[in-house]
């Protein structure tokens, strides 16, 4: 998920096509390591290349987005499970894990009436409350679309080909969905110097 957020502690606005390669780099090198190498080596360089992203984020802005970071951490802990018991399903099944844990967090959030996206976004692209809870349910059953994808993928086909889609299948999907969501952003977007709601945080 691509996530917009503010820069803090005056650090600057980090370049679109900088940014990308940080977030699409290390599937990359996923990919053609496992091409070259196989899954095991692919792994290693993965949570290698996680790291230096999420490094080379933290001393371009000075903080580090939420989704990514959770995701970093989810790839290293089932990245050296997959080296440590040289088990493939580890590795497999972390898109499922990650992906499910974002829906019931976002679900989870509207429950309570609380939009995490608005906490994450609000600032930059304000919307009314109702936008902010559309916008965080498309994204809720998003997640849960591609946790059953991935499961689907990785059970049924072989891991080159799993490989293959989790680089060049989910990432296009997210980003064509983040594209789709903007004409209802639009919608429900607050006029210019309009007070935001405040009971949805």
């Amino acid at each position: 998920m691509f996530v917009m957020t503010k820069h803090v502690n005056n650090a600057p606005a980090t370049n679109p096509i900088l940014k990308l390669s940080l977030e699409i780099g290390p599937l990359v090198l996923f990919f053609l390591t496992n091409a070259r190498a196989g899954l095991f080596w692919a792994t290693g360089v993965f949570m290698v290349a996680i790291v230096l992203s999420l490094s080379i984020t933290w001393m371009l802005e000075r903080r580090l987005p939420m989704l990514p970071l959770v995701t970093g951490i989810f790839v290293l802990i089932f990245g050296g499970l997959t080296l440590i018991l040289q088990d493939e399903l580890f590795i497999k099944l972390k898109p499922t894990i990650v992906n499910t844990l974002f829906a019931i967090i976002l679900l989870g959030g509207l429950l309570w009436g609380k939009s995490f996206l608005k906490s994450l976004m609000g600032t930059l692209f304000p919307m009314t409350n109702q936008g902010w809870r559309i916008l965080t349910l498309r994204w809720a059953i998003f997640f849960v679309v591609l946790a059953i994808l991935n499961e689907i993928v990785w059970r049924n086909t072989s891991t080159d080909d799993w490989v293959s889609f989790k680089v060049f299948g989910i990432m296009p999907l997210t980003i064509l969905f983040s594209v789709l969501q903007l004409p209802a952003m639009n919608r429900h977007r607050l006029p210019e110097n309009s007070p935001e709601d405040k009971d949805l945080a």
